[in-house]
């Protein structure tokens, strides 16, 4: 061998070991399926966040992770979501840093399946959203199903609303809404998972209409009148400039408060196994 082929050998030898580093963050070790509490992100582009990402968001933290697009476990950094191209900084890895800090014995499991501009009449077996070509519902589900093989289910977030802000609409959004609830606890065999939900933005360039009210009545009138549901406030946040997308340390604050509302709760009685 040539000193020149040596040489272009040597020089190779680092690269592959700095690929192999590389690729080492992204590799994460399961905790015992008791100590891996997941939650299911659902909802619309407020779910799946529209912030903009800074470095804190990029920061990762062993025990809080989110289950990407190809199913897999992974240190939860915005955006966690992949609904659209523009998804950025939303609520849930914040909530999630909080209940790992409140909890420092588990790790915590993400599953992201929000899809932006979707109806909650979407969110049913078989229904296709034709602007993602999706099916929210029957996406979702598989994936948070799988995701239960390596945690325990302790929670659903949710937060959508403003693609049922029109009078037809919003007419029947605590019917669907309950509806969709009792389906997911059934399916996925969690009766008594908290269920949390978010206040639409109430941002000054966009005031609301009737049915905007009607869609907040309905939600705060299920998270009182049903057991381990919880309404989280909107209250002095901010729009991102569109008066529609909270900006990142908006979505930031809504993560706590979601954090807030879990853990002042009453811990259900039972979880998925």
């Amino acid at each position: 061998m040539s000193f020149r082929s040596a040489l272009l050998s040597l020089l190779l030898l680092p690269c592959a070991s700095l690929a192999v580093i590389a690729a080492e963050p992204d590799a994460v070790e399961l905790p015992a399926k008791e100590n891996f509490q997941l939650f299911l992100l659902v909802g619309q582009s407020n779910m799946a966040g529209r912030g903009k990402v800074a470095p804190q968001d990029k920061e990762a933290n062993p025990r809080v992770l989110t289950l990407n697009k190809q199913g897999e476990w992974v240190p939860a950094v915005d955006p966690i979501h992949f609904d659209k191209s523009i998804a950025g900084v939303g609520l849930g890895r914040t909530f999630g840093l909080e209940i790992a800090k409140a909890n420092p014995d588990v790790t915590i499991g993400l599953i992201p399946c929000a899809v932006g501009g979707t109806p909650i009449e979407h969110w049913v077996p078989g229904a296709y959203d034709p602007p993602t070509k999706t099916h929210p519902y029957d996406d979702m589900l598989p994936r948070a199903k799988k995701a239960l093989e390596s945690g325990t289910l302790c929670g659903i977030l949710w937060h959508q609303g403003e693609g049922d802000a029109n009078p037809t609409r919003s007419k029947a959004y605590e019917k669907n809404l309950t509806e969709l609830v009792d389906r997911l606890r059934k399916e996925l065999d969690v009766p008594d998972a908290p269920f949390i939900l978010g206040q639409l933005g109430q941002f000054e360039g966009r005031p609301w209409t009737e049915s905007t009210h009607a869609v907040d009545k309905a939600q705060r009138h299920y998270a009182e009148t049903h057991d381990n549901a919880l309404f989280v406030s909107s209250d002095g946040l901010n729009h991102k400039g569109d008066n529609v997308h909270f900006d990142a340390a908006s979505y930031r604050e809504l993560g706590k408060r979601y954090a807030k509302a879990y853990l002042e709760m009453p811990q259900p009685k039972s979880a998925s196994k």
